[in-house]
């Protein structure tokens, strides 16, 4: 039995490409799935602790509406002008339904995703009008919620 040895100077043969009917990839295949991965699964957990953060804020600050109505002072001939002690409720129930769909975020919910969607929007809504009466806080929630929105929007099932 001899075997036959490729012509000096030949360079050796590729080794065949991976079979796809058995559900391989290329290894580049491979790392760019992984980094899509730790790119989903880090905005996700990213959006969930900043919906955490942005309802203790809410809760926080709808707290101090309702304790003390002159806490928060309105600027003169505002358009968008409301009761602060209303306002304290509407941040304390936005608060708590942030963070909570936060949490659910955290765990992998789908639905804590949409829900953190809807009330990212909201709490966008809600500090819009709120301006006159805090207003740097209000730019840096309306902020926060704009990323909560973008980071849950793009995360998708399948890179995972």
């Amino acid at each position: 039995m001899t075997t036959q040895m490729p012509p000096q100077g030949t360079p050796p043969a590729d080794p065949p490409p991976a079979s796809t009917s058995t559900g391989a990839r290329p290894p580049s295949d491979v790392q760019s799935s992984g980094t899509r991965e730790a790119w989903a699964s880090g905005l996700t957990v990213f959006a969930g602790a900043l919906m955490i953060i942005a309802g203790i804020y809410h809760v926080l600050a709808g707290i101090a509406a309702l304790i003390r109505d002159t806490v928060y002072v309105a600027a003169p001939n505002y358009i968008y002008s409301f009761d602060i002690s209303g306002w304290g409720w509407t941040h304390v129930i936005l608060g708590v339904l942030v963070g909570a769909a936060g949490l659910a975020v955290l765990r992998g919910l789908t639905w804590g995703r949409v829900v953190g969607i809807v009330l990212a929007s909201l709490s966008l809504i809600a500090n819009f009008l709120f301006i006159p009466y805090y207003p740097i806080w209000s730019l840096l929630i309306i902020a926060l919620d704009i990323v909560v929105i973008w980071a849950l929007a793009v995360y998708r099932r399948e890179a995972l």
